[in-house]
C-alpha cells in the first residue's frame, strides 16, 4: 500500500529523513543557534542559515528570511562550524558525511573563513513527476533556473529514476558531493547510480570524460555547468550517444543564448555575412546571427518556481525562433498542491526545421515589388524528410543538410525515422534497433567514414531514390499555386530551387495552364521562374 502524500508532495518516511539529515547539519551549528532553531515549528521548511562575522545571525525559510539583531556572530561560532565541518575544498565548499548539506565560505583577502552558508540539502522523492515523461524519452535534458528553485534536488531525483526504475548504467559527476553527499559512500538519494566525484572544480570537464571512456554509461548527470571546457566536455559526450543531464548558470534559454562561453550548450551563434543577393532573397540585413551547430541538449526546461517550469521540446527550433527575433511560446506546466500536473500553456505547433523561405524575385531588378500574396505549400512540412543518424556525426549530418538545402532534419527516435544514415562498423554489428528498422523497410544508406565529404554523398544518394516520387506531387502542387498567384498579381514569381528532374515536371504543369517559365540560377540552388501574360 502506497504512504499518503502530504501537502508538500513528500511521503511521510521522506519527510522524517529530511528531518534527521537536518538534526545532523544542526549538531554542526553553534548551541545557542541551534537551540533557537529546534524551537520553530516550521524547521523542516529551513533552506540555509547565514552566519557573517559580525552581523546578525540569519535563516531563510521558503517563503521568509529571518534575521536576529540580538544574536551578532563571533569568530568562535565560525570556528565552531569549521571544526564540525571538517577541510574546505579549493571551490570553498565542504559537508557533512553521508548527508546532502552543503557550507560554503567566505574568506577575507588573508584566507581566514569570515562568513558562511550552511544549505540544507534534501532528497525528496516524487519532484519529477511534472517531467518524467520528457526523462523516459532518452533525450539529453538541461535544467535552469534561479538559485533554490530545486535544480539538484531534481537532478538527483532524475539519476535515481533513471538508474532503479528504468536499469540505466547512470554515472552522476559530483563537483561539490552536492548531489550524492559528502564522504566515500554516496548518499542513497541517488538510489543505484554511481558516483564520481571530482577532486578540484577545475578538472570537473576530465572527469566528465572519463567517466563515458571508463565506465560505459548510458546515462551522465552533471551539476552546474560553468567553463568552456565543460561545455565541450559536453558535447564530446553528447556525441559519442550518451544521454546527457544537468544544470548550467542562467535563469533561461534566452539568458543561456547571450552568455558566449556556454551558448554552444544550445548550439552557439556566428555572425554570418550574406551575398547581396541572398540578403534580398531573405529579407534581412547582411550580417545575420545563425546556430553554428546542433545543440548539445535536446530539451531545456527552465525552472520558474519550485512546482513551475516551462520546457522547450525542441531547442534547435527555440534558438533558430530566437535568433531572428521571434519569441517561442514554450509548454508550462505546473504542479498542483494536490500533486497533479497541469499544462497550462502548450507549446506552438511544431514545424521541422526549414530553410529560410526566399522572397520573390522580379524581372528588371525592381527594388519595389507589389505586395502579393506567398504561394501556398499545403504539403510542405509533410515532405520534410526525417533522417535518424545511426553512429553518424550529427553536426557534419547538419551541415550536409543545410548547404544542400535538402527538406530533411534530424530525428531523434529511430522509430520515427524516414530514413536512416549508418556507420558502416555499426551497421555491420546488426543492433536491434537498426535490424527492427531493416524489417519496417526504413531507407537507409551506410557510409564507411564519418567525413562530411562521405556524410554529404551519402545524403545525395538518399534524395536521390526519394525525391523521384515523393517530391514529385510536391512540386507539381507548388507550381500550380503559383500560377494562380501570378495570374492574380500579374507578376513574375520564383519557385523553390528543386532539382532539374522536378523542374523539368513544374515547367510542364505551368505549361498546361497556358503560362511560360524558365530557369534560373546557378545548381544547386537553380529554380523555376514563373512569367505572367504581359499584355
Amino acid at each position: 500500500m502506497k504512504n499518503q502524500e502530504n501537502r508538500d508532495g513528500q511521503t511521510p518516511e521522506s519527510s522524517q529523513a529530511i528531518i534527521e539529515g537536518l538534526h545532523k547539519l544542526l549538531e554542526a551549528l553553534p548551541p545557542h543557534i541551534r537551540d533557537r532553531l529546534v524551537k520553530r515549528p516550521d524547521l523542516d521548511r529551513l533552506l540555509e542559515v547565514v552566519l557573517d562575522l559580525g552581523r546578525p545571525a540569519e535563516t531563510r525559510y521558503y517563503s521568509v528570511t529571518e534575521r536576529w539583531p540580538e544574536m551578532e556572530v563571533r569568530e568562535q561560532d565560525i570556528e565552531y562550524v569549521v571544526r564540525a565541518v571538517g577541510e574546505f575544498g579549493k571551490d570553498n565548499r565542504a559537508g557533512i558525511e553521508r548527508t546532502l548539506h552543503r557550507i560554503s565560505a567566505i574568506r577575507n583577502r588573508s584566507g581566514k573563513i569570515i562568513g558562511l552558508t550552511c544549505r540544507v540539502g534534501r532528497a525528496v522523492y516524487g519532484t519529477i513527476d511534472i517531467i518524467q515523461d520528457t526523462i523516459e524519452t532518452g533525450k539529453s535534458i538541461l535544467i535552469m533556473g534561479k538559485p533554490g528553485v530545486g535544480k539538484t534536488t531534481k537532478l538527483r531525483e532524475m539519476a535515481r529514476i533513471l538508474a532503479d526504475q528504468f536499469d540505466k548504467r547512470v554515472v552522476i559527476v559530483d563537483t561539490s558531493n552536492e548531489i550524492a553527499g559528502d564522504g566515500d559512500v554516496p548518499h542513497p538519494g541517488i538510489g543505484n547510480a554511481r558516483r564520481m566525484q571530482v577532486p578540484e572544480p577545475a578538472r570537473q570537464h576530465e572527469i566528465m570524460v572519463e567517466a563515458v571512456e571508463n565506465h560505459m554509461p548510458e546515462v551522465i548527470v552533471i551539476d552546474e555547468i560553468g567553463t568552456e571546457a565543460e561545455a565541450l566536455a559536453a558535447r564530446t559526450i553528447a556525441e559519442r550517444g550518451v544521454q546527457l543531464i544537468g544544470t548550467a548558470h542562467g535563469i533561461s534559454l534566452e539568458n543561456l543564448l547571450s552568455n558566449p562561453t556556454l551558448c554552444d550548450l544550445v548550439g552557439g551563434i556566428q555572425a554570418v555575412t550574406l551575398s547581396d543577393d541572398e540578403a534580398r532573397r531573405r529579407g534581412t540585413q547582411k550580417t545575420v546571427l545563425e546556430r553554428k551547430a546542433p545543440p548539445t541538449f535536446d530539451v531545456v526546461i527552465e525552472l520558474l518556481d519550485y512546482d513551475k517550469l516551462a520546457l522547450h521540446h525542441d531547442v534547435q527550433r527555440t534558438v533558430d525562433l530566437l535568433l531572428r527575433g521571434t519569441q517561442p511560446r514554450p509548454e508550462i506546466r505546473v504542479k498542483t498542491p494536490m500533486g497533479e500536473v497541469e499544462i497550462v500553456q502548450k507549446p506552438e505547433a511544431a514545424a521541422e526545421p526549414v530553410a529560410p523561405a526566399a522572397p520573390e524575385r522580379r524581372r528588371g531588378g525592381d527594388d519595389h515589388p507589389k505586395e502579393r500574396r506567398p504561394v501556398a505549400e499545403p504539403d510542405r512540412r509533410r515532405s520534410i524528410l526525417r533522417v535518424f543518424p545511426y553512429g553518424v556525426a550529427r553536426t557534419r549530418l547538419e551541415r550536409a543538410i543545410r548547404e544542400r538545402r535538402y527538406p530533411a532534419s534530424i530525428c531523434n527516435d529511430i522509430e520515427k525515422a524516414d530514413a536512416i544514415l549508418a556507420i558502416k562498423t555499426t551497421y555491420q554489428r546488426k543492433p536491434i534497433k537498426l535490424q527492427e528498422a531493416v524489417d519496417r523497410k526504413v531507407p537507409m544508406v551506410v557510409v564507411k567514414s564519418n567525413t562530411y565529404t562521405q556524410i554529404a554523398g551519402a545524403l545525395d544518394e538518399l534524395f536521390q531514390r526519394e525525391e523521384a516520387v515523393p517530391l514529385e506531387d510536391t512540386a507539381v502542387r507548388e507550381a500550380q499555386a503559383g500560377v494562380e498567384a501570378v495570374l492574380e498579381s500579374a507578376a513574375a514569381l520564383d519557385l523553390t530551387p528543386r532539382n532539374s528532374y522536378l523542374r523539368r515536371i513544374q515547367h510542364l504543369a505551368i505549361a498546361k495552364m497556358r503560362l511560360t517559365s524558365e530557369s534560373v540560377g546557378e545548381e544547386p540552388e537553380r529554380y523555376v521562374r514563373i512569367l505572367p501574360i504581359y499584355k
